[in-house]
């Protein structure tokens, strides 16, 4: 089965062709970086238009690197929620029609699933049952992860999710949006002990808090504005993030006695984030699983490979177009 992934739950329009058999096919990423840069964050409006724009030139040049045409295509999978609506509802729409046209089935997925399958693409894929760690955007959860839509909700942010934190303190500091690649270069000319940044929650259960975080860099920047300390203040910033974190995924390891966890979503990329991860299960004697660089983003390879893993088990939408930009990763069926 070949399927087309569509990802459009917010700022990026991901597309990717899956093959069952020969695995992925290709896939093109377009990033609306340089339109929402000037606002300091996304502007669903301004992303939904772009979506739009950008959505038949991306599938063509995928078809074009692909050497495939659109008949060689057997499905569509689209990002269903959770996300942006506007945003949804471009790639619904369009994957749907585009699926009707050609007679194929068609399927919405869960972009937090894409995220949580994206490490079962790799080389070293990670086999069930695992924790995984995912913090995308909006979203920072930990859960159990027994198999294709058997998931049980560890914790959660209670406030801001860590991108959402990354974002904040960055633009406190004047640095470019998307604020996370932005902070740990700045932290790397900085003294990570340089201020005592608290850890919410650290000791309270799996859940996450990191409004209070931020709060606490801003009152330290304000004491140190002018002084040319920004690199400490985000090297402290970024480690008492990754600190907190990791710290987490142990105690969740530790309550679940698995020794398996994958780390996912565009955080998941930072560099600290994996050595720091990679050390201290090492200690426990568990091991630790990441996407590829390219798919830690939102992409369309995951929404392919997460559509094909439910398409294949006989699952698929009828001809009405639904999307749900609140959606919990528990409210999925088992495959």
């Amino acid at each position: 089965m070949r399927v087309l992934g569509l990802e459009t739950s917010c700022d990026e329009t991901g597309l990717a062709i899956y093959d069952s058999e020969l695995g992925l096919l290709g896939q093109v990423l377009y990033s609306q970086i340089a339109l929402h840069e000037e606002y300091g964050g996304v502007v669903p409006e301004l992303a939904s238009r772009d979506h739009i724009r950008k959505l038949i030139p991306l599938l063509e040049q995928l078809l074009a690197d692909c050497q495939c045409d659109r008949q060689s295509l057997d499905a569509v999978a689209y990002t269903r929620g959770p996300g942006l609506m506007g945003a949804l509802m471009t790639g619904a729409l369009f994957g749907r029609a585009l699926a009707f046209a050609l007679g194929v089935p068609a399927i919405g997925v869960h972009h937090m699933e894409g995220h949580l399958l994206a490490p079962l693409l790799s080389k070293d894929a990670p086999d069930f049952p695992f924790v995984a760690l995912l913090v995308s955007g909006g979203h920072t959860q930990l859960l159990l992860a027994e198999g294709i839509g058997q998931y049980t909700l560890l914790g959660e942010s209670i406030d801001d999710a860590a991108g959402e934190a990354f974002d904040k303190v960055a633009k406190m500091l004047s640095l470019p949006y998307p604020g996370g690649p932005q902070i740990a270069r700045l932290a790397e000319k900085g003294d990570p002990k340089a201020f005592n940044l608290p850890r919410p929650m650290l000791h309270q259960g799996l859940d996450f808090s990191f409004s209070g975080m931020k709060t606490a860099v801003l009152v330290q920047y304000d004491k140190i504005r002018g002084q040319g300390r920004e690199a400490d203040l985000a090297a402290s910033f970024q480690e008492a993030m990754i600190d907190t974190l990791v710290k987490k995924c142990l105690k969740a390891l530790t309550q679940t006695g698995q020794k398996r966890l994958v780390i996912a979503g565009g955080v998941s990329a930072n560099t600290l984030l994996r050595q720091r991860l990679e050390q201290e299960l090492k200690r426990i004697r568990a091991r630790v699983h990441y996407a590829e660089p390219a798919l830690c983003t939102d992409n369309g390879a995951m929404i392919a490979f997460a559509g094909w893993q439910r398409l294949k088990a006989g699952q698929q939408d009828g001809l009405a177009v639904t999307t749900t930009p609140r959606w919990s990763l528990e409210e999925l069926p088992p495959v």
